[in-house]
């Protein structure tokens, strides 16, 4: 318990402290006009308040990450509460707060374009198709998941609790909340998504303090509980806990924000803070799933055993089982509907702004004016026919290479930021260590996990070694050559 409570207090801090540090390194300008009113479209730039574009920005980098990711990576022991800290102060938190406002800076430019124009033409070319196919792998995902799930709960149904209804009923608002103005049905039902979330995690916050069980205190010796101990804690714990500590999916999303905030001076809140805020709900939910198994009378000797027993009870994991015990448990019926909102609702609010996310994208390397419901439609369409066709595909092998992929792209963001700062004469190693350790948790990832390369531990920390040094290298040589006004070419 002492544990937690200092890292909660350490995460707020973290926002007041390092977040007006990293704020005045930026250098946020009130008195600048922001995108929402220089390309004011009525469509995607639309002024918006404040506390609307935080739950917003909050709720599009959240879904179920910091819960279902916290819940597994808990599995690793005390590591898992240092890593959402130190990760979403230093890292997540700086990466979305100046991926956000560099995208102001750039009239709302969504990441490809804000990379390439730091890293170069051809990066900027990787990094089109690699976060479009991203966003639509995230929109494919997040429809089968929360289809399935709410299959179960209405399995008496008929045709109507069937997963290809469900599917159908969520392709159709994936569509029209890509399709219409972002005020039209994201600015309307985000922010009471957005409460309602935070309402659970605050729900189950208060149960941590009255129920009973035990919880890892950073005395305990670091180990992996998972059911495949071989995995090592490095780089599978920062694969595991994504959002919460560092996602790249966050950096895609800013953008859309980045086009509604009225003023500067608000970004810190929206950006820095909704990380932030992601971080305390991830801890709340790890801490939670941890002492909720040490409570409970099943099978198991310690409570990773214990929790494994309730996520995993067919071998393979599960967490939004333990979501809803916690919450039907801790906080009767009103959290039997915080459960499902939470399970259920939170990816399909990832799932709409991916597929938003990845018109966005298209349109900016296409220069093609979304003005209309007919140009958007143009640009919309192929996009939702290649996410119907991965829907096909099983969801494992999908959520797979989306971990992976989705930790990757940080890298890519990371990089461009260091070179963003470095060329203004602005403190870049507040990016460039987070940009270094990324590079090696990924490069270890591929290397070392059997979805990748399979290699022996030791050959993949070599590796991984080795392309970082190879990429800090480079970013020396041109530090000092001396970087151009376009970044490096």
């Amino acid at each position: 318990m002492i544990t937690f409570s200092i890292a909660i207090v350490l995460l707020i801090l973290g926002y007041l402290v390092y977040g007006a540090i990293v704020e005045k390194i930026f250098g946020t300008d009130k008195d600048r006009k922001t995108p929402c009113y220089t390309c004011a479209d009525g469509v995607d730039y639309i002024p918006m308040k404040t506390w609307k574009v935080y739950l917003i920005q909050f709720l599009n980098i959240a879904g179920t990450g910091p819960i279902f990711g916290a819940i597994q990576g808990i599995l690793f022991g005390p590591a898992a509460y240092l890593w959402i800290v130190f990760g979403c102060i230093f890292g997540g938190a700086v990466h979305d707060f100046l991926s956000g406002m560099i995208s102001m800076r750039e009239n709302g430019a969504s990441l490809p374009e804000l990379v390439g124009k730091e890293l170069g033409d051809r990066v900027r070319f990787v990094m089109r198709l690699f976060s479009l196919g991203l966003m639509i792998m995230v929109g494919a995902v997040f429809v089968t998941t929360p289809a399935g799930l709410l299959s179960s709960m209405t399995a008496n149904w008929g045709f109507f609790g069937t997963p290809l209804f469900w599917s159908i009923l969520i392709f159709s608002y994936y569509i029209l909340a890509t399709l219409l103005p972002i005020d039209a049905l994201i600015g309307r039902i985000y922010p009471i998504f957005g409460i309602a979330l935070l309402i659970m995690a605050a729900g189950v916050f208060g149960g941590i303090f009255i129920n009973s069980g035990s919880m890892p205190e950073i005395t305990e010796a670091f180990a992996n509980h998972h059911p495949k101990d071989n995995l090592p804690l490095f780089p599978m714990l920062f694969i595991t806990i994504a959002c919460g500590a560092v996602s790249g999916f966050h950096a895609t999303q800013s953008p859309m924000m980045a086009r509604c905030l009225k003023n500067e001076k608000h970004g810190r809140r929206v950006f820095y803070g909704a990380m932030i805020t992601e971080g305390i709900v991830a801890l709340i939910w790890a801490a939670a799933a941890i002492k909720f198994a040490d409570s409970l009378n099943v099978e198991g000797d310690t409570p990773y055993q214990k929790l494994l027993a309730i996520m995993a009870p067919e071998g393979k994991m599960n967490p939004a089982i333990v979501v809803n015990s916690i919450c039907q448990t801790w906080l009767g019926p009103v959290g039997a509907v915080l459960a499902i909102l939470g399970v259920v609702a939170a990816p399909v609010t990832s799932g709409d702004t991916a597929f938003r996310s990845a018109r966005l994208i298209t349109a900016d390397f296409l220069h093609f004016d979304q003005s209309t419901i007919v140009k958007r439609l143009m640009l919309c369409v192929p996009i939702f026919v290649i996410s119907g066709i991965l829907m096909s595909i099983n969801f494992d092998i999908l959520w797979r290479y989306f971990a992976w992929a989705n930790q990757t792209l940080s890298i890519f963001t990371f990089w461009a930021i260091t070179v963003w700062l470095a060329r203004r004469k602005k403190c870049f190693y507040i990016t460039l260590i987070p940009a270094l350790f990324m590079t090696m948790v990924c490069t270890a990832y591929i290397t070392i996990d059997n979805n990748g390369l399979g290699l022996p531990q030791n050959v993949g920390y070599i590796i991984a070694t080795a392309v970082t040094a190879l990429l800090l290298g480079l970013f020396i040589y041109h530090y000092k050559k001396g970087l151009s006004a376009e970044g490096l070419k």
